[in-house]
């Protein structure tokens, strides 16, 4: 069992204010795992997405017209 922790960043896109997640994408290697979580809030809950989930909806936030 790995002992990993999670190393947090937000994208240097979220300059808006604040209304930003943090995600932890060193674990999708090691544990096939992204947790996600608010960052106004760091030490509240996180959401934890299977690495291919959140692949996904990393590719369809790139092509979504929003």
């Amino acid at each position: 069992m790995t002992t990993e922790s999670p190393q947090w960043f937000t994208s240097s896109y979220s300059a808006n204010g604040g209304q930003c997640v943090e995600v932890a994408a060193n674990l999708a290697a090691s544990r096939g795992l992204v947790p996600v979580r608010d960052s106004k809030e760091p030490e509240g809950p996180a959401l934890t997405f299977t690495a291919d989930a959140w692949s996904a909806f990393v590719e369809y936030a790139k092509s979504a017209d929003v």
